[in-house]
């Protein structure tokens, strides 16, 4: 669990090099097309795809409009990303910020078709011997550099008043965070589950704060190209209501939902307990018009705003970039962020509003 986890954060400069190679690539056909597939990662929020898939819900969806869905697993979660953008999958798993930096900065049109969850808790900064964030100043902080967790941090940093000037950031990798932890020299780490429930373990270990105070920044999300969406309508409704089929029986309690959580738990590396301990880490939309109302609202756009500047500022939105507007995002109400004549990430609430009015 804790490999492919890693790779889902894991965002490494270097890939920007090879989104931009792909910047022409991944265009749909304009034509509608019957076959479409689908890449996802092991992580809490997206293990419903392969219990979907192996359910027959997927089938039964695709099926309904006349067309067939692959799901497919990709053990690299950076990886998946890139094949995505390469034009090798119609729709994949993966986070706001990875989909800005990755296909959107490489150039492939990307629409967030459903929203997922936000990480509720399961990313952590923690200090050693330490009670309080601002203890972090003039420290070396251990992180894995350009994920999710350097952004956490400059968050954290944001909210009292300092910056990344105040400290020095140490590139760790997530499999060697929890031994690094161990060593005197490494006093302040900044990780996710389950390698934060490892350390706060420890004698000494403090979190000082975490993703539950940034409540709906880093999303995770199903997204497909934009313009294989435009063209194939019935892929999106498809995707949705397969999605939310799933949702509603992992949601209940029942034994059928019971079943499909231990089932995700296992298929991730974990059992039952230790799954619904990160879903109790993870806001988790069950509920369509939850997630269309989440999708539509102002924090998107202000969650999206921090995201830009934090790609911006350390060179993730391409090379050359001027500003932190050189990628246009489309918000659900239609507002663009950015450079309107160049919008490649997008936001609706359309398919999941349409699940909630049982349009699907």
């Amino acid at each position: 669990m804790h490999v492919t986890k890693a790779l889902r954060r894991s965002l490494a400069a270097g890939l920007m090099a090879t989104a931009l190679a792909f910047s022409f690539a991944g265009s749909a056909d304009a034509a509608p097309k019957k076959d479409f597939k689908l890449a996802w990662s092991i992580y809490v929020g997206w293990m419903p795809w392969q219990w979907a898939a192996e359910q027959g819900i997927v089938k039964k969806w695709a099926d309904k409009y006349g067309i067939s869905i692959d799901v497919v697993q990709i053990n690299d979660y950076v990886e998946s990303i890139n094949q995505y953008t390469a034009g090798g999958f119609d729709a994949v798993t993966l986070t706001n910020m990875d989909g800005l930096s990755i296909p959107a900065a490489g150039g492939v049109d990307t629409t967030a078709l459903l929203v997922g969850d936000f990480s509720n808790g399961n990313d952590a900064v923690i200090l050693k011997d330490k009670t309080a964030l601002a203890d972090i100043k003039g420290q070396k902080v251990n992180l894995v550099e350009f994920s999710v967790s350097h952004y956490l941090l400059a968050r954290a940093l944001a909210s009292i008043g300092l910056t990344e000037r105040d400290l020095s950031v140490v590139s760790t990798s997530d499999a060697d965070m929890v031994a690094a932890w161990a060593t005197p020299e490494v006093t302040s780490v900044v990780t996710w589950n389950p390698l934060v429930a490892e350390i706060l373990a420890t004698p000494g270990a403090n979190k000082v704060f975490d993703s539950s105070q940034i409540p709906g920044e880093i999303i995770d999300l199903t997204a497909v190209n934009t313009e294989t969406l435009k063209d194939n309508p019935a892929f999106g409704k498809a995707l949705a209501g397969a999605w939310y089929e799933t949702m509603a029986i992992m949601a209940s309690d029942t034994a059928e939902g019971k079943a499909a959580r231990e089932a995700m738990g296992k298929a991730s590396g974990t059992d039952l307990s230790g799954y619904e301990a990160q879903l109790k880490a993870t806001r988790m939309f069950f509920k369509p018009d939850e997630a269309a109302a989440f999708a539509k609202s102002a924090e998107i756009g202000a969650t999206m705003d921090h995201v830009r500047s934090f790609l911006f500022e350390h060179g993730l939105l391409g090379n050359g970039a001027a500003s932190a507007d050189v990628v246009g995002i489309e918000l659900a109400d239609g507002k663009v962020l950015g450079d309107a004549g160049n919008v490649k990430f997008r936001f609706t609430d359309a398919y999941m509003a349409d699940a909630a009015a049982g349009k699907l």
